[in-house]
């Protein structure tokens, strides 16, 4: 199961390719969301939601692991299914439960993001990843 997880799958050069931009796109979008979080984090100012209970500096030290590092691991494509589950579970507490009683115009993006995510971990980064470079040439 780890071992599949790592595979960055067997795409077309232009499959491939098309991954790279998603991958690489959604990535730092997101990471313009973790930016500000991480600064906030490094300064020491724990203003941040406490969504699902787990408290205040809980929740910001998760969203900037999810938003910042694992957005930075998505756009070069290392551990890349790894990285995706803190972003899509960031994604679900976002529209499930921050933006719940939200028109759907706000829940949009959150929704949008989470699609993306769920798209990317079910297909793997494609071969211009790192996950290639590291993972793609063994046997399993």
């Amino acid at each position: 199961m780890f071992k599949k997880l790592l595979n960055p799958g067997n795409h077309s050069s232009s499959t491939s390719f098309g991954l790279l931009l998603l991958r690489a796109g959604v990535g730092l979008m997101m990471l313009t969301h973790g930016y500000p979080k991480f600064s906030n984090l490094i300064a020491g100012n724990f203003l941040f939601g406490d969504p699902i209970g787990l408290g205040v500096e809980v929740s910001l030290i998760l969203a900037v692991l999810a938003e910042f590092l694992c957005s930075i691991l998505l756009i070069v494509g290392l551990f890349s299914r790894f990285a995706l589950v803190p972003l899509m579970v960031t994604m679900a507490v976002a529209l499930f439960v921050v933006h719940i009683s939200d028109p759907f115009g706000t829940q949009e993006k959150a929704a949008m993001y989470l699609l993306t995510f769920f798209f990317l971990f079910i297909t793997g980064p494609g071969k211009y990843s790192l996950d290639q470079k590291f993972f793609g040439k063994r046997t399993f």
